[in-house]
């Protein structure tokens, strides 16, 4: 007799392919608006079209080919829907009652179609005219006796004409309180880009992966994040490429790949490797990997100098790194068993990656939050660089650095100025263009900004897309510091979490999508982006909107910015009239966007250019910086390793494969092999047994950590799954107020999101396992 848990079945099929076209089909008659969605979806990517709200994975252009994802055809199909939520639904629905809804069922309802302000006294959301918002907006941000005392957040969604506008109006009020989303994914790898190679984004272009001999894939499931990374990674297998996969979890998308786009693989149901090894290193493990591989090439490196030969490349290494022999003193005092212990991989699988690197002319790194949301993210991204550079990995072809973005424009919005700590060089421009001193005081990012509303520091919260309230860590602290804004306002398309977490005065402001056509006086507008390769191109709705009170984001910002501030220091309706005018500013202060206007026309858009690509070093020393570190004792901050015993578990917060950031497009995780259920922990069986539970166990988690409030989730049912013995995962943002609001980053303030320390006990509200017996 064996026990099968009744919603878990092992995905024994490849990433994409016919899964993906039914699922993508489902979410197509979904949308309800299943006709006019066959125009939109084929206008994805495409270059007289929009450009996807997924992902940030750049690719080449040909439009000849369908250029969208299964996961880009949710979020398109999830946008352009034909539901509204306006001021009859809020009629019929309080906020109480909404709160007790899922994540999935707020979104499902649509699209937000007119402006809203809450009623504390009725506890619903009422109708209020764009002007009348304007007004409460400009008054309440009169009323601050510091400029300090606002926070402007912004979501990877918006584009570089909503992010420059944005940042320009919090300036001009006074402010460098920028928090974003950055702050929460790759903040770990601007800073550690930034410090080592002079610029914090990545080296290479969607070319290099066609030049590569070899590449590492640290830390990610594109097969559910950035789905049109598999076609780039399964090509490069075929072509011959070494590709070794390091993740904690056996990801599906990473092993093989059905491209729906070959109608001979799909007719003969075949499919193609996405690698040519896989290993799981421990949650935290990749560090040490790394080191290790390191300390194998010095001892290949000492072997091929005893034949007059070399393993580094020492005119690189020469001409343009410092600190390399620090660097190697550090790695050759690191003990093996240290390395293997934090790693959790065997020396024999190590010497297997280092040999490939060694024999690899050109080689890769790229990796995503698997590898920044740990407290030690910033020495595990040095740690790559000085790989990289040991073989002058770093401005040649088909080698470098790259970080892979995760919402579409996150890596755009930086560019843009939206950084709570900008450079001087950015200041200045902006003075010297816009003719007023920016603020210089560094502002706050996402976990002080929650810190500052708590402790009534910080007293209006505008946020510029996204769910800040399910999004960030520590959730019921966060909706205690939202809760006590004398103002929030929330600029949305659709209903989320956040906003039924109002301020004493509380704002839902309706804003277009990248989807619907952007209609202003000059005539339609296109907005721009920049994807994980620093390529910039243009962006067209091509659906008309379901309101006219639905705004675009530049004109909900001007008209914040003119009820504030009146035209100082620019005239704001004729920046929103048309966006060519944005652009021109835009092209004056930030280098790289001389004729903007112009150079969006080409197709496929233009490519910003990337100094350490040319070896170009912006460090003080005008080299790579090779930055040492010694492997962390744990890869816990010390206030929850004082609390660690036998029965810890490390957890990692994941994405479901229905899931984009905090949107729930449905409750299944194919490829994980989910269905119908999202409160799941994935845990190897040993562990299972070993703590005295029963797989399909419902369990509550609690996290470690050692400031004496309890954090704790109930309910969560245990799924046997191959992922390292003492690890644990589980969905957001139903596991985010596991996280500790000062559990984050070494230098980067990022939430530890992939590394907390849990205890689990029997859940005994509901005593049943939840399981089908099988014969």
């Amino acid at each position: 007799m064996s026990k099968k848990l009744d919603f878990f079945s092992p995905y024994k099929g490849p990433a994409g392919g016919w899964g993906a076209l039914q699922s993508t089909t489902k979410h197509w008659l979904k949308s309800d608006n299943a006709v006019r969605n066959i125009n939109t979806l084929l206008k994805t990517n495409q270059p007289h079209g929009f450009d996807c709200p997924g992902c940030a994975w750049g690719e080449k252009h040909d439009p000849s080919k369908i250029r969208f994802c299964e996961n880009g055809a949710k979020a398109v199909n999830w946008e352009a829907t034909s539901r509204r939520v306006d001021k009859a639904f809020f009629e019929q629905h309080s906020v109480s009652w909404l709160r007790s809804q899922s994540d999935y069922f707020l979104e499902y309802q649509g699209r937000l179609t007119e402006p809203m302000r809450y009623n504390p006294h009725t506890d619903h959301y009422e109708a209020i005219s764009w002007d009348k918002a304007y007004e409460l907006i400009a008054t309440t941000l009169k009323q601050q006796s510091d400029p300090d005392q606002v926070a402007f957040y912004t979501s990877g969604r918006a584009s570089n004409e909503a992010a420059f506008l944005y940042q320009l109006f919090a300036r001009a009020y006074g402010t460098n309180n920028f928090p974003d989303c950055s702050n929460m994914c790759h903040e770990a790898s601007g800073y550690a880009l930034t410090s080592s190679i002079g610029i914090g984004k990545g080296t290479v272009s969607i070319e290099d992966f066609e030049e590569a001999d070899a590449i590492f894939v640290f830390g990610q499931n594109p097969g559910t994040n950035h789905p049109r990374m598999l076609e780039t990674l399964r090509e490069a297998v075929s072509r011959g490429v070494d590709l070794i996969s390091f993740n904690t979890l056996q990801e599906r998308g990473l092993e093989r790949f059905q491209n729906p786009q070959k109608p001979i693989e799909m007719l003969t149901n075949g499919s193609k490797p996405t690698n040519t090894a896989y290993l799981c290193p421990k949650i935290g493990g990749d560090m040490a990997l790394i080191r290790g591989i390191v300390k194998v090439l010095i001892e290949l490196e000492a072997t091929a100098q005893q034949a007059g030969k070399a393993v580094f490349d020492h005119e690189f290494i020469i001409n343009h790194t410092q600190g390399m022999d620090s660097y190697l003193a550090q790695v050759e005092a690191t003990p093996w068993e240290h390395i293997l212990e934090q790693s959790g991989v065997t020396e024999e699988q190590i010497r297997y990656c280092a040999q490939v690197y060694a024999n690899a002319k050109s080689v890769i790194c790229t990796w995503a939050m698997g590898i920044t949301q740990h407290h030690h993210s910033v020495p595990t991204i040095h740690e790559i660089v000085n790989l990289l550079a040991l073989r002058g990995n770093l401005g040649k072809p088909g080698a470098g650095a790259c970080p892979v973005r995760g919402h579409s424009n996150v890596q755009g919005d930086r560019t843009m100025g939206i950084n709570e700590r900008p450079s001087p060089a950015f200041l200045s421009a902006m003075e010297k263009h816009f003719n007023f001193t920016p603020p210089q005081k560094p502002g706050l990012a996402v976990v002080d900004t929650i810190k500052a509303m708590a402790d009534n520091k910080v007293k209006v919260f505008i946020a510029l897309g996204g769910n800040f309230a399910a999004a960030t860590p520590d959730t019921q602290a966060t909706k205690q510091a939202l809760s006590q804004c004398d103002l929030s306002v929330q600029i949305s398309t659709k209903l989320n979490r956040s906003h039924l977490i109002p301020g004493k005065q509380a704002l839902i402001l309706p804003c277009l999508g990248r989807t619907d056509l952007d209609q202003q006086k000059a005539g339609p507008q296109k907005v721009t982006v920049e994807d994980s390769f620093s390529m910039v191109h243009a962006s067209g709705g091509v659906l008309s909107p379901l309101s006219t009170d639905q705004l675009s984001e530049p004109a909900v910002i001007a008209g914040m910015a003119k009820a504030t501030l009146g035209n100082f220091p620019i005239d704001w309706q004729a920046a929103v009239d048309d966006y060519d005018v944005i652009r021109e500013y835009i092209a004056a202060v930030i280098p790289g966007f001389k004729d903007f206007n112009q150079r969006i026309l080409q197709e496929g858009g233009f490519y910003l250019g990337n100094s350490a690509r040319q070896r170009q070093w912006n460090t003080p020393a005008k080299k790579a910086i090779l930055h040492t570190h010694s492997l962390p004792e744990s890869i816990l901050p010390k206030r929850a390793q004082a609390l660690r015993n036998q029965r810890t578990l490390i957890m990692q917060t994941l994405r479901s494969h229905d899931q984009y950031n905090t949107t729930i497009y449905g409750m299944d995780d194919r490829y994980r092999g989910i269905k119908g259920e999202r409160k799941v922990v994935f845990i190897n069986p040993a562990d299972i047994q070993r703590l005295g539970f029963q797989e399909g166990q419902r369990v509550n988690l609690r996290s470690l950590w050692d400031d004496q409030v309890e954090r704790k989730v109930e309910g969560f049912i245990l799924v046997p799954y191959n992922i390292p013995a003492g690890n644990i995962a589980a969905y957001y943002p139903e596991t985010n107020p596991l996280v500790p609001l000062d559990s984050y980053g070494e230098f980067s303030h990022t939430p530890t999101s992939k590394s907390i320390a849990i205890e689990l006990e029997a859940h005994y509200a509901d005593n049943s396992l939840n399981l089908v017996q099988n014969s």
